[in-house]
């Protein structure tokens, strides 16, 4: 047995000489996600601790009992409404915003034009690298009670809206802001996809006398398909982690009953009260929701369509 082990070794490491350079190509990529993606895990034990900066992470006493944050947590008035509001929001998005990305590949995909297709593609993408600081001052710019919007609503006779203290309104801006911003950008992988499917596909259909619209309908989402369940099975496994600084910078006092998001409460806990092991206690609860519902959404895909992450 340790023969055989010993020579499975040898024949994968000769095979891994033969491409060398890709390995080291992932050098970078594995230092990155050992430093700030599993070292900071280290830091997870402060959930279950009395956390003293002084004392530090392992000289800080274990909170009694154990679990004493997470209960905390759980009896606030703010814990239910504050995983409501992030489901909610995680939901529309996900129903409304998911699809779009699909559409625009598969719409740019008919474009005959290269230059016009690249033109697109970089204006469709470059609000992904805005800072929400920006897009926040946008959406305050246009969508405030002396902005463009309500300037146009008043010039035709109608009764301005109060968009960014409405709380009905916060949700249709958070949500259509985030398309605006990552629908290019979330399109880049449909796209390759879409242009890694063989010419021979579209050369067969034109031959049987087949439509633009059938060409995208039975060889387009057939072929992408795959890459859309995986898509999608990411989308519902990070369906509690809901970015905190645009939500946060949108929240005003009369709009926190439906903005205030498990990720705000945990920065204003965290960093503004320096309340750390509570902070970190929902931070881990949050993570491990998204884990199971992870592992759930893999499952119902790999029973439905045999297409999952593992």
């Amino acid at each position: 047995m340790k023969q055989n082990k010993s020579g499975m070794f040898k024949y994968y490491l000769k095979e891994a000489s033969k491409c060398w350079q890709l390995y080291v190509l992932l050098i970078p990529a594995l230092l990155w996600a050992i430093i700030f993606a599993y070292y900071p895990m280290y830091g997870v034990i402060i959930a279950f601790k009395d956390y003293k900066i002084r004392e530090g992470i392992l000289g800080s006493p274990w909170a009694t009992p154990l679990f004493r944050y997470f209960k905390e947590f759980f009896s606030t008035s703010i814990a239910v409404n504050a995983i409501k509001n992030t489901i909610v929001v995680s939901l529309e998005s996900l129903v409304i915003a998911f699809p779009i990305p699909v559409i625009f590949a598969l719409l740019l995909n008919q474009v005959r034009s290269k230059k016009a297709t690249k033109a697109i593609q970089t204006i469709s993408y470059a609000p992904y690298f805005m800072s929400n600081v920006v897009v926040v001052s946008l959406i305050t710019v246009f969508f405030s009670a002396n902005g463009v919007v309500n300037g146009i609503i008043r010039a035709t006779g109608g009764k301005e809206i109060l968009f960014t203290s409405v709380p009905e309104w916060f949700r249709p801006l958070f949500i259509g802001t985030n398309i605006w911003q990552t629908m290019g950008f979330n399109a880049v992988i449909f796209i390759a996809a879409l242009t890694a499917i063989s010419p021979d596909y579209y050369e067969a259909a034109t031959i049987d006398g087949a439509s633009r619209f059938q060409r995208v309908l039975y060889i387009d989402i057939p072929m992408i398909m795959p890459t859309v369940i995986l898509m999608l099975i990411l989308q519902v496994g990070n369906i509690m982690n809901v970015g905190y600084e645009k939500a946060y910078l949108m929240q005003n006092g009369s709009n926190t009953a439906v903005s205030e998001l498990i990720s705000t409460y945990v920065y204003k806990v965290g960093l503004q009260t320096a309340q750390y092991s509570f902070a970190t206690a929902v931070g881990l609860f949050n993570s491990v929701a998204n884990f199971i519902i992870l592992v759930i959404a893999n499952k119902v895909a790999k029973k439905v369509s045999d297409i999952s992450i593992f």
